[in-house]
């Protein structure tokens, strides 16, 4: 247990609970690629070790940032180290816009869920200081992995400082009040792809019962919400599944609980799917006539604001927008 930072549960299991955040450092990283070389997501392992050579830093130059609520990235994004290797994290596409959207270089960005880090090396590229924590350790790792590559920002005031911890997002015990000015973050989508093989409590790609997702994603809402200044935005890309050939609204559910926690909707994107693995996979070479429903192709990109004081909050709200002429 030295590098997890958790305690063991008497169940006589190997899952264990996160009791705090801590840094995952360079040493740390240089540790595990001696002992491992690779870290593994479901059935997919990715080899890391090596420092990145980078042919680009940024997307092609044609390209303009979104200026409409529904999002499609058929080439989801290669540049700097950015990969779809890992299975389920988001394009590169979407970070960049929000960060550039939201924030000035030099602000924080947090991203609780951080996967394989694209949120992180974004920020690095756009001079934004980052924080990046995950409930597996090895996603923690990967994001390290995926940050080890030159970068001379043309202004030296504005290296960003980059911080990775491994830690539960529901439980961001260092990161005081209101001190974050943009989160983005792609959390599971209940347990479609499991993450974690050693099952940390928390995860939320472990839960069976959606009941139990939607109470830690509760959890999650509320502690974004403490550590968001007033004002500022929380981006959350989630997306909905099928159970028993009907439509679950994961997405919808998840929003509910964002706006439980104080937040108000400022935008509601739709970001198409181009690539889903989990649907071809299952699906494939099969008459979607004779089931009776369409096969989801997209996600919802949920823009939530910190309202700047009550006043505000119950004028934005669902009471709010009824009472209003």
């Amino acid at each position: 247990m030295s590098r997890m930072f958790g305690t063991l549960l008497d169940t006589g299991s190997s899952q264990f609970v996160l009791t705090s955040m801590r840094p995952v450092t360079w040493e740390d990283y240089r540790r595990y690629v001696a002992e491992k070389g690779y870290v593994e997501v479901e059935d997919v392992r990715i080899e890391i070790g090596k420092p990145h050579k980078i042919n680009s830093y940024s997307p092609p130059a044609s390209y303009n940032l979104e200026a409409t609520t529904v999002w499609s990235f058929p080439d989801r994004g290669d540049w700097a180290t950015h990969s779809g290797d890992y299975r389920g994290n988001w394009s590169p596409y979407v970070p960049r816009n929000l960060i550039l959207k939201y924030t000035k270089p030099g602000e924080l960005v947090l991203d609780q869920m951080v996967g394989s880090g694209t949120t992180l090396v974004e920020a690095t590229l756009l001079g934004r200081n980052a924080i990046g924590v995950d409930i597996n350790y090895e996603a923690c790792i990967l994001t390290l992995d995926r940050l080890n590559f030159e970068f001379h920002p043309l202004d030296e005031q504005q290296e960003p400082v980059i911080k990775v911890y491994h830690g539960d997002a529901a439980k961001l015990n260092i990161i005081e009040d209101e001190s974050v000015d943009l989160i983005a973050t792609h959390p599971p989508y209940w347990n479609i792809i499991p993450y974690s093989r050693k099952r940390p409590e928390g995860d939320l790609s472990a839960y069976r019962k959606l009941e139990d997702y939607l109470g830690k994603m509760m959890q999650i809402a509320r502690e974004s919400y403490r550590v968001l200044k007033p004002g500022r935005y929380c981006a959350i890309l989630i997306g909905d599944t099928r159970k028993h050939k009907h439509y679950v609204p994961i997405s919808t559910y998840v929003m509910l609980k964002f706006l439980q926690a104080g937040f108000v909707l400022a935008e509601d994107i739709i970001k198409l799917q181009h690539k889903m693995k989990t649907t071809r996979e299952k699906w494939s070479g099969k008459n979607f006539e004779q089931y009776g429903f369409h096969k989801i192709a997209h996600e919802h990109l949920y823009i939530f604001r910190k309202p700047e004081n009550e006043e505000e909050r119950g004028r934005l709200s669902l009471s709010g927008w009824l009472t209003q002429i």
